[in-house]
This record gives C-alpha cells, sequence and structure tokens, in this order.
C-alpha cells in the first residue's frame, strides 16, 4: 500500500523569506531521499561486500511518509528552495511514489521536479510520473558496454531495461532526460566516447562525474579519478565542442555544446575543479535527516520533531536555523581533511541520492 499524501491543508507558514548560510549562499535545491535500498549494488555507492542479504536496511516506518516529506517540502519552499529532485537509492522501489509527485508538484514556490533513477523501473512509470507533475528525469548509467554495465552495477544486468526507460522518459514527455555517468579510471573511461555517440543528436544529455569520495565505503582513491579535463581532450579530439554559459548560480555542470547542434554534455567535477563555494543543495534522508552537504559528517534529525508533534513553523525554522550555520565545503578542503589521523565518518551515498 502506498504510502498517505498529504492531506492536512497547507499551514500558514508565512511569507517566503530565503535563508543563506555563512558563506552568503542561498539554499536553492532540495534532495530528497524516498528510499534507501536499491535493486543495483554499484561499487561506488553500495558495494556488495556491505550491502548483501544480511545488510539491515530501513524498515517501512522508519522512512519518511508521504505526508512528512511533503510538510518538509512546503518549509523548504519558504526558505528559498525551487528545485526539488527525488532520489534514493533507486526511488521507484517506493510503493506509490506518483501519488507524492503529485502531492510535491502543488507546492507553491517549487518550479522544477525531478527525479534520479537508474533506469530499470522507468519505462513502467514514466507516463504516470508526468501526468502526475514531474518536469525530468535522470538516469545513472555508466556504460553500454554490457561487461562494464554489470560490473558497475554489482553484478546485476538491466541494459535493455535502462534504455528502454530513457526511451519511456521521452516518449512521455519528461524534458530534459539527462544521464549521469560515474566515470572511473580503469573501468569504463574506455567507454565514454560510444556512449556519448549513442546518445549525440537524441535530445538526452550525457553528464560526466568525476568519481567521488562520497560515503565511507567505496575505497576511493585520487588515482581513480580521471579529471574532467582529460575527457574533454579526448571529445574535443573527436567532435567540436564549444563551452556553454552558466544558467545560474550554483549550477553544479559545466557544460558544452556540439558544434555540430547535435546537443551538451556536462562535466560535473567535484575533485579537480570543486564548486563548494556556490553549492545551494540540501538534501534530506530517506529516515528525515537533513544534511547541508553530500559529504556531511551530521544532520539535523527532523523526524523525531515531526512524529513528536512539532508544528509546520517550528519544522520551518529547525531547518533556518541549520541553513545559516552551514559553513561547509568539503571539497575544497578534501585533501586537508583526508589526512587527518582519524578518517570521517561521512554519510553513505544510498541515504542522500548522491
Amino acid at each position: 500500500m502506498p504510502d498517505p499524501s498529504s492531506s492536512a491543508g497547507v499551514v500558514n507558514l508565512g511569507p517566503f523569506n530565503p535563508v543563506v548560510d555563512k558563506l552568503g549562499r542561498p539554499v536553492h535545491d532540495l534532495r530528497i531521499s524516498v528510499m534507501d535500498r536499491c535493486n543495483f549494488r554499484c561499487p561506488y555507492c553500495m558495494p556488495q561486500s556491505t550491502f548483501d542479504e544480511k545488510y539491515r536496511f530501513l524498515r517501512a516506518q522508519e522512512r519518511l511518509s508521504f505526508e512528512e516529506i511533503v510538510r518538509l517540502a512546503r518549509a523548504a519552499a519558504r526558505l528559498g528552495v525551487r528545485k526539488v529532485r527525488l532520489t534514493g537509492g533507486e526511488p521507484l522501489l517506493r510503493n506509490g511514489l506518483p501519488d507524492l509527485v503529485a502531492e510535491l508538484s502543488g507546492i507553491e514556490g517549487i518550479e522544477d521536479l525531478a527525479l534520479t533513477t537508474n533506469g530499470v523501473l522507468l519505462a513502467q512509470h514514466a507516463a504516470e510520473l508526468k501526468g502526475n507533475g514531474l518536469h525530468r528525469v535522470t538516469v545513472s548509467l555508466d556504460s553500454l558496454d554490457e561487461a562494464v554495465f554489470a560490473r558497475m552495477s554489482g553484478g546485476f544486468g538491466g541494459l535493455p531495461q535502462v534504455l528502454e526507460g530513457i526511451e519511456a522518459a521521452l516518449a512521455a514527455g519528461l524534458r530534459p532526460v539527462k544521464i549521469n555517468t560515474v566515470v572511473q579510471r580503469g573501468l569504463n573511461d574506455h567507454t565514454v566516447l560510444d556512449l556519448l555517440d549513442r546518445f549525440r543528436g537524441t535530445g538526452v544529455t550525457v553528464r560526466l562525474i568525476e568519481y567521488m569520495d562520497v560515503g565511507n565505503r567505496n575505497s576511493w582513491e585520487p588515482a581513480q579519478v580521471v579529471p574532467s579535463a582529460d575527457i574533454l581532450r579526448q571529445i574535443k579530439a573527436r567532435w567540436p565542442v564549444t563551452a556553454a554559459a552558466g544558467r545560474y548560480r550554483g549550477e553544479v555542470a559545466s557544460r558544452y555544446t556540439y558544434d555540430d547542434d547535435a546537443g551538451e554534455i556536462g562535466f560535473v567535477s567535484s575533485v579537480s575543479e570543486p564548486f563548494c563555494g556556490d553549492c545551494n543543495r540540501a538534501r534530506l534522508s530517506s529516515e528525515g535527516v537533513l544534511y547541508t552537504c553530500l559529504f556531511a559528517t551530521r544532520g539535523l534529525d527532523l523526524r523525531a520533531p515531526l512524529r513528536a508533534g512539532a508544528s509546520d513553523p517550528e519544522l520551518l525554522e529547525l531547518m533556518r536555523s541549520a541553513w545559516a550555520q552551514r559553513a561547509d565545503r568539503y571539497s575544497e578542503l578534501r585533501s586537508e581533511l583526508r589526512s587527518r589521523a582519524a578518517p570521517l565518518r561521512k554519510v553513505e551515498m544510498h541515504y542522500i541520492g548522491g
């Protein structure tokens, strides 16, 4: 059974009153993890060695209900959030997700509602998600080589279903469709150009993401990173591309367009070119913890006050205070922080969706 949608009506939270952190960064994006489980075991996120059949995932009652998510998203909009992205784990494993999309799409102030998925279940849900108010979708796809795909998904198949899901999203009118590709040296870097070639001219944007040290379990080492500049040189040797202007402050990806009008490519270069200075993203985990950084070591528990009867204005003030005290800039300090004797215990990606 799906979670109940919000039906309590809109509480008067007062006027829109954007908040900035200690470095003057506004909160603009909220990424909401609706599910900590996933049907893949990607080594950079949920390695099979840890997340096996004995691993204890959250129980249903431990995850935020749809009503609780909507209450927090409504408060976030009052603080300046304009973009909401649903993530996981794999969000399409959450029963009734289109119902949540319908609720979120009706929140005043939310201008962009998106979903990140591995795409395996997308073909089944794309039309309903679009009909309920989803604007766009991003599909995680690391290679078109079936052997590489299987290795990077933790031994799972599903490449045909992922490609079917991308086509279903396009057919449903979810625009733009983007693909996120995590590039790891010696693993899938040799397949990047084939992936780009497949989606050139289709209206699908591929974003190439430097392998990052998110969480504690992916055994990240700097040598595994392929700098975006190296990939860009390979691309330019095959197709002429031109840098495109950013659309807004805090945009994650550096954009390049093909000179023959075959679309664009994005680069997310958190390791080689940190962009913490403009970061405007907050993240809400599936059990209701608000994190102000992808690499956070702690967050603010909002589930406890929610279930203890906190009012919507009280929740808003908790969220405002958390962002106002924020001074995170991990990527800019990565080398210094990693050199400490005691390793940081960062939040795992499957809780906050990257």
